[in-house]
């Protein structure tokens, strides 16, 4: 039996929504920064990503990390989420898990009541302070890079459902936001298959109507994916609830770290909710995070806010991935 590199992981879950550690089997990433070992692990070890986030060894809705040397020098440590499309940018219930995660493995000695981990995202870098309690790390939270309203009350026409209004807001990754109920739709009662066809026509459509950018780096210039809400923008003491649909329509069990900043920053924008008032975000699994408006700041010509996101990961064990070299199948599918 030949057997090609073999893989390590840690599994764990924010909100049902995985983690998949990586801790042995990728080689060395090169780039001087965070965004040039994404485009090397895109343009050269793609192959990885598909045998370890598809079949047989992940699912369609499979979620990953692949940690790097960082180089930012504040960092603690570095990395790169992956998912069935791609690579992504910012991944908020993943740097939940993460913060856990360093604090565990003394990545970062641990201190009570709160350990900081800083991670070096491709979007720049995140600060996470972790709950500690007789040596346990616990709830985590991060505070955003600058996130911004890139458009607000925006319209297209789409054949299936007609006008539909939304916002663009970015918060590490850019989201388009619209109210499922423009679908006839509920994010609570509604099919997931249905909420997914939704979210999907209005990504594709925005892809090919709309060019995105950004003042930091064009890499981080593309539309990650739609986020149906409950049309819940107001301040409220009520969980508002959304379902985010991204990459290839994947969906997050997670109510999505990126996706709330995101969120949160364009209801800033529309004066509908103040510097420290903090709201709670609801996941089709009922899993909750909470977000407040941290302070305000800049990012290039755009007005930007960073948001405080709280959350709790769990671990799900670990695992130890082979590839017999015979193994065709095995090298990695998708079925939906």
């Amino acid at each position: 039996m030949s057997i090609l590199p073999e893989f390590e992981t840690v599994e764990m879950h924010t909100g049902g929504e995985p983690v998949r550690i990586i801790l042995k089997g990728y080689p060395d990433i090169p780039g001087t920064t965070i965004l040039e070992k994404r485009r090397y692990a895109k343009e050269h070890l793609d192959h990885f990503r598909q045998f370890l986030m598809y079949e047989p060894r992940g699912h369609y809705d499979m979620y990953g990390v692949i940690p790097v040397s960082p180089s930012h020098p504040d960092a603690h440590l570095a990395v790169l989420f992956i998912h069935n499309e791609g690579y992504s940018t910012m991944c908020g219930h993943a740097t939940i898990a993460l913060g856990r995660f360093a604090v565990d493995q003394g990545i970062v000695p641990p201190s009570e009541p709160y350990t900081d981990v800083n991670i070096e995202c491709p979007c720049g870098l995140v600060q996470v302070r972790v709950e500690v309690k007789e040596g346990r790390a616990g709830n985590a939270s991060f505070l955003s890079v600058p996130a911004f309203s890139f458009a607000n009350d925006l319209s297209l026409t789409l054949s299936e459902y007609g006008e539909i209004r939304f916002d663009i807001g970015y918060g590490g990754a850019f989201y388009a936001l619209a109210d499922a109920g423009q679908f006839g739709l509920d994010i609570r009662n509604s099919r997931t298959r249905d909420l997914v066809d939704a979210a999907t026509a209005l990504t594709e459509r925005i892809k090919s109507d709309i060019a995105l950018s950004h003042p930091d780096d064009p890499d981080l210039a593309f539309l990650y994916g739609t986020i149906l809400t409950d049309g819940s923008d107001s301040y409220g003491l009520e969980p508002t609830a959304n379902i985010c649909v991204f990459a290839n329509a994947q969906v997050d069990r997670s109510p999505t770290g990126s996706g709330v900043t995101a969120r949160m920053a364009v209801q800033y924008s529309k004066d509908l909710v103040r510097i420290g008032q903090e709201r709670r975000f609801e996941s089709v699994t009922g899993a909750l995070f909470t977000a407040a408006v941290n302070n305000e700041t800049s990012c290039g010509d755009y007005p930007a806010v960073r948001v405080l996101v709280s959350g709790k990961s769990f671990y799900s064990g670990s695992c130890h991935f082979i590839h017999e070299t015979d193994d065709t199948v095995g090298a990695g599918f998708l079925l939906r």
